[in-house]
Formats: structure tokens, C-alpha cells, sequence
């Protein structure tokens, strides 16, 4: 049944991706009117980005190579390609039927026109790659986000707790050796005290991480209370055991459905993401999570998906760090994921409980971000 359902939402991915390659070669055609010599190109260019990525990634897991690292990228690209070039081809479409009713564009078949056409093509072809190229740098330049927060709780000869988080870093063929060296110096240049990833550490399938040795840089990282790291959506995507296992090979403790009492002085707990339900069964209830511990002591839960915020607060939870959302990584998706998570990016207090959203540090699917910026996140917990 899972596989049925699983067939379904791949055709339904595939017919729309093959739906809006569509009407970008269509109306790249009637653009190419004006130069027809580049016909045959454009054809040529269209097939090899329409095919790219599911080529890619079908590659890399039986022979991983130059080849499927060229197309994997060609094709990561293209994702945003197919939105900017969507939104500003239907925007000139908008143009044309205003002009349907108003008559204020020259006549077809004019000179005017056809200059008029070339010039518009042009100026697409051009505003989109420069707003993917943009995104591009942007992805490669994350920041630092700095919190400070109170905790009303007394944690013995300890005044304050010095925490290095991020989330969503998607480790694979596009996050590679030297986007993971950079994720290592920035955590280490802040000294934290404690280190935590809030799922996603893997992006899919483990093979391009052990491929690239990328589990290396993660080696270096240090905080003298541990670096600890619970599952997202994506390890599950791609077989959560092997990704658990390699990482916690490689320095990281993996909190599955548990917690850590560190110094006996505060609690980490590492939820399950909640995608363990359509994957390999249910996760525990944070309830369940917190029944048996000291709730006098600080309770910092990571917790990859950022639903039901409510539940934490009921049960006590002084901090909850999660990410998933990216906050929509390309325009406009960030106004989608503000309708579908009551806290999409940045942080929120509900009562006594902390919760705090990351934008994630890498890319899922192309290496582009136009919503916001990558971050790793500075959390200065202050006990009281």
C-alpha cells in the first residue's frame, strides 16, 4: 500500500514537472522566432535539463561519478530555473492578455513587434539567471543568528549555556566537502559549549556522503559537553539506520526518541521525526519522552518538524529548536510554509517555552536560496 502510494505521488511529481517544462519550451519556441537558427540548440538544452536531475540521482546510487555529479547539478539548478522562468513567462502571458482588451502593445506582424518580442525573450533569459545566480551566492554566505534566552530554572554552578545549533544541511553531492569544511570552522569559531543538529544532517541517500568522505570535516567539530543530533524527514527519505550509523561513526550522538541527562545539570532530547510514522512506524509522544525525567532540570528538545507547538509548552519543554521549513528557501514559498507552521523561521515564546526555527544551513534541491539567508544558529541560555 505504502509502494501504491508512493507511485502516485511520483506520477503526480513527474506529470507537473514535465507540465511546466512544457510551457517554458512552448513559449521559449514562440520567443525563437525571431532567432530560429537557436531552435535546435534550445531543443537540445531544454531535453538535457528536463532530464537531468531524475538521471542524476538514478546515477549516483549504481555508479557515482563526474557524470552523475554533472547532471545531478545541472539539474538542481533547473528546479530553480523552472519556478523564476514559470513566474516571469506568466507574468509577460498576463501582459498579453491585458493587451487582448487594451490594444496597447504594436501589432503582430509588425517590426515594432517582432523587436518588441525578441527584446522581451532577452530580458527573461536574463532576469532569471541573474536571480539564480544571486540565490546561488546567497547560499554560500550563511550567518550567524544570535539568541538570548532566559531560563527560569536553577542549574547548580552554572549560570549560562553556550549552544551551537543548525539544522537541515542536506550533506550529499550538492552540500559537499567544501560547504561541510565551512558548516565545521563557523560552529567552531563560536567555542559552544554543546553542539546540535535538529535533523536532516543527511540528505537522502548516505552513498555521496561516504563517497566524499564528508563524514571527515564533521570529525572536527568540537564542544567539550558533545555534539548531539536527532533525525529529520530526509535521513528517513533515504534509510535512517544507515545515516544514523555513519554519522555516529563520525562524532555525533543521534538522539532517537530519548534524552541525555549532561553533567547532570539539563536534559537533551532527540525526537524521532514524526516521517518515522510513514516509514517504519510510530514515534513516541513527548509526554512519553519527558515522564520519567527531572523536570526541575532544563529540557532542551530537538525536534526536526515544527508542529503542534503546544504540545511541548503542555509538557514543559524550556526549548525546542526544530527547522524542516526553510522557510521556503526560494520566493515566494516562504508566505506557504508562514500559513502551514505557526512559527516558520526565527523564534517564539509560548508561556514559559522557547521554541526556535531555523532556516537551515544547506539546500534541498537546487543550491539556491532567494527567500533567506543559510544560517547556524548562537544560543546563549541564561538560568535563573
Amino acid at each position: 500500500m505504502k509502494n501504491f502510494g508512493f507511485l502516485i505521488f511520483l506520477g503526480i511529481i513527474l506529470s507537473i514537472h514535465f507540465a511546466v517544462n512544457y510551457y517554458i519550451y512552448h513559449r521559449g519556441a514562440q520567443w525563437l522566432t525571431t532567432m530560429p537558427s537557436l531552435k535546435i540548440a534550445f531543443r537540445f538544452l531544454m531535453l538535457v535539463l528536463v532530464i537531468s536531475y531524475p538521471a542524476g540521482r538514478f546515477l549516483e546510487r549504481i555508479w557515482y561519478s563526474p557524470v552523475s555529479n554533472t547532471l545531478h547539478w545541472i539539474g538542481a539548478f533547473w528546479f530553480a530555473g523552472m519556478l523564476y522562468f514559470t513566474i516571469l513567462i506568466f507574468a509577460t502571458d498576463l501582459v498579453r492578455m491585458l493587451n487582448y482588451f487594451l490594444h496597447f502593445l504594436p501589432k503582430s506582424g509588425t517590426e515594432a513587434f517582432n523587436n518588441l518580442k525578441l527584446y522581451t525573450g532577452i530580458g527573461i533569459a536574463s532576469v532569471g539567471t541573474l536571480i539564480i545566480l544571486g540565490g546561488f551566492l546567497n547560499a554560500w554566505h550563511p550567518k550567524i543568528n544570535k539568541y538570548d534566552i532566559d531560563i527560569n530554572k536553577i542549574v547548580k554552578g552554572k549560570k549560562n549555556l553556550k549552544i551551537v545549533a543548525a539544522s537541515d544541511i542536506h550533506l550529499g553531492t550538492i552540500i559537499g566537502p567544501r560547504k561541510t569544511y565551512k558548516l565545521v570552522e563557523s560552529i567552531n569559531a563560536l567555542k559552544p559549549d554543546i553542539i546540535l543538529f535538529a535533523g536532516d544532517v543527511v540528505d537522502e541517500d548516505v552513498g555521496p556522503v561516504i563517497r566524499q568522505n564528508l563524514g571527515e570535516s564533521l570529525k572536527k567539530l568540537s564542544a567539550p559537553l558533545g555534539i548531539y543530533a536527532s533525525t529529520g524527514n530526509h535521513e528517513y527519505i533515504g534509510g535512517a539506520e544507515r545515516s544514523v550509523k555513519y554519522l555516529e561513526e563520525h562524532g555525533l550522538v543521534v538522539i532517537r526518541d530519548s534524552s541525555y541527562l549532561i553533567q547532570d545539570n539539563f536534559y537533551i532530547i532527540g525526537r524521532e521525526d514524526r516521517d518515522k510514522s510513514r516509514m517504519s512506524g510510530s514515534r513516541k509522544e513527548v509526554n512519553e519522552l519527558t515522564s520519567a525525567l527531572d523536570k526541575s532540570k532544563p529540557m532542551i528538545m530537538l525536534d526536526h518538524q515544527p508542529y503542534n507547538l503546544e504540545i511541548p509548552q503542555a509538557a514543559g519543554i524550556d526549548l525546542q529548536i526544530s527547522g524542516h521549513t526553510h522557510h521556503g528557501q526560494l520566493w515566494p514559498f516562504g508566505y506557504v510554509t508562514q500559513r502551514i507552521f505557526e512559527l516558520s523561521k526565527g523564534y517564539l515564546q509560548k508561556g514559559d517555552s522557547h521554541f526556535i526555527v531555523s532556516t537551515g544551513f544547506g539546500t534541498w534541491g537546487p543550491p539556491v536560496r532567494t527567500g533567506n539567508r543559510p544560517e547556524i544558529l548562537e544560543i546563549n541560555l541564561n538560568f535563573k
